[in-house]
């Protein structure tokens, strides 16, 4: 409000005196007289005030002309000059335009119209550093793969789009199925940009399904330094790897060596069920039970699972089914009310002639939680108890559609898999299996199979029964026709565990008369 005050104030003084400039100029004296070319001029002094300033404006409109010849002459003579920057602001300005309607394009999924707007951009602009990308992104959308590889191999020649380049050519050659090169392009970019999430985890997946593990271990490490993994992630999948170099050292032939890896892996994490197994077996042939069974105790603390119970039964392969289950207790101990150490007491009850305190360990186990296994052990303890041969075949009917239980797991695509792995057989994730139940617990079967219980039907006693033409066939891993000893597996065998097959499996002579 005041400076609106201020600028009024000041035009009307402004108007004011050239007022009585003119009036004081109109009523002065004397005259002024110019003599040009054989002319004289005689000006009073209001006249004399404007061709003053008519004389000025005159020199400075020649002025000015003369600077535009001389831009003229500087612009065609290549020079910068006012003209040129003109034209260079009009150009960048058409230039930006169609860089901003080339992304737009893009972003429409109108593939071929963002090429033409960058190639417009590029012609107005000459910045291929922006231009470029456009033009790349634009040739993947539009399935142009050749166009767009031409273009990242054009941004390697630019320190600022290097990494965009290589970034992009990986990316192509991963399409492609050519890993071999993927993980060579994925190590430059990752030079480049060691902080570079994305890239990292593309490098650690492409040497972990190379199996370059110390590659990866060093991988892993610069993403530790630069923030990108929390201390404990890191020490999980640095375990993971070097679990995965010590089995290649073993299947190479060198003890030792795969020794002292196996025990770094169970170091780093001691939760890590196969490296636990495999760090337990490198302490038993190097003769240190002890170190074995601290190894295996503290790995079945933290998650009990089959694969540890047979490592724990390899300390002392030959020792008789009393001494197995005494020397089990530190174990059952740990975990009593988890329901691998019930199934896993049963079973060493079982070999132990012990049917009661079998049936009294597995409990109420395969009611609330039944599995195959579970369900083949009550067939055991039923057929070493004297149960009718009906019963036991109920028994192992129903593990026939029971669930399997925990399995190795991938979490990210669900696929289950028959031992550990580093890397997912089927979607490439990188220490990504889990010992869980799968989200489908239940075998696929035909659906036959829904009959069966109907088939076998129940006795008078309250037990399934099953017609006595009705062939009697193994129906689970280990189980047996009642004639031949009846078998119920710890778990199933792997690369890194010993069978528990041994462990109980029922002579003739332990099984009761009927």
């Amino acid at each position: 409000m005041l400076l609106s005050l201020f600028k009024i104030v000041l035009f009307i003084a402004a108007v004011a005196g050239l007022t009585f400039g003119v009036i004081y100029l109109s009523e002065a004296e004397g005259s002024l007289r110019i003599a040009f070319a054989g002319t004289e001029f005689t000006l009073d002094p209001l006249q004399a005030a404007i061709a003053l300033v008519l004389l000025v404006l005159a020199i400075w409109v020649v002025l000015k002309l003369l600077g535009l010849l001389v831009a003229v002459w500087r612009f065609i003579n290549g020079d910068e000059t006012a003209i040129s920057r003109y034209f260079d602001r009009n150009r960048e300005r058409k230039g930006y335009e169609a860089l901003a309607d080339g992304m737009t394009a893009l972003a429409s999924g109108e593939g071929r119209v963002a090429m033409a707007k960058a190639a417009r951009a590029e012609k107005f602009l000459r910045r291929p550093e922006l231009t470029n990308l456009i033009t790349a992104q634009a040739a993947e959308a539009i399935g142009d793969k050749h166009k767009a590889a031409e273009v990242y191999k054009r941004l390697l020649q630019d320190d600022r789009t290097r990494f965009v380049g290589i970034r992009g050519l990986m990316k192509q050659k991963l399409d492609e199925g050519d890993t071999d090169t993927a993980m060579k392009l994925a190590e430059r970019a990752f030079a480049l940009k060691p902080k570079h999430g994305e890239i990292g985890d593309v490098l650690l997946r492409l040497q972990a399904e190379h199996e370059d593990w110390q590659g990866a271990r060093k991988t892993l490490a610069v993403k530790k330094q630069t923030g990108q993994l929390p201390r404990d992630v890191h020490k999980r999948r640095d375990a993971v790897l070097a679990l995965s170099q010590a089995r290649d050292v073993f299947r190479k032939g060198s003890s030792a060596e795969a020794r002292d890896a196996a025990i770094e892996a169970n170091r780093l994490s001691p939760d890590l069920i196969p490296a636990a197994v495999m760090a337990a077996q490198a302490y038993i042939t190097a003769g240190k039970a002890r170190n074995a069974t601290r190894v295996l105790k503290k790995a079945w603390a933290a998650q009990p699972h089959p694969d540890l119970a047979a490592a724990f039964a390899a300390i002392e392969p030959d020792e008789d089914p009393k001494a197995r289950l005494k020397r089990f207790q530190p174990l059952i101990k740990a975990a009593p009310d988890h329901p691998e150490t019930r199934m896993l007491e049963a079973e060493l009850q079982i070999a132990a002639g012990d049917y009661g305190a079998a049936r009294k360990a597995i409990g109420d186990l395969v009611e609330k939680d039944p599995t195959a296994r579970s369900l083949a052990i009550m067939a055991a303890i039923e057929r070493g108890e004297g149960s009718p041969d009906a019963v036991v075949r109920g028994w192992l009917t129903r593990a026939v559609t029971a669930s399997r239980g925990p399995q190795w797991v991938c979490d990210n695509c669900q696929a289950v898999h028959p031992k550990w792995e580093p890397v997912c057989s089927n979607c490439g994730g990188f220490d990504s299996l889990g010992w869980r139940v799968p989200s489908e617990g239940e075998v696929a079967m035909p659906a036959s199979t829904g009959m069966l219980p109907l088939i076998v039907g129940e006795d008078s006693d309250g037990g399934v029964a099953a017609p006595p033409e009705t062939p009697e066939a193994p129906a689970t891993p280990g189980a047996e026709a009642p004639e031949a000893p009846v078998t119920v597996d710890a778990t199933e065998p792997t690369d890194d565990s010993q069978d528990l097959g041994e462990v109980v499996t029922l002579p003739k002579e332990a099984i009761a008369e009927k």
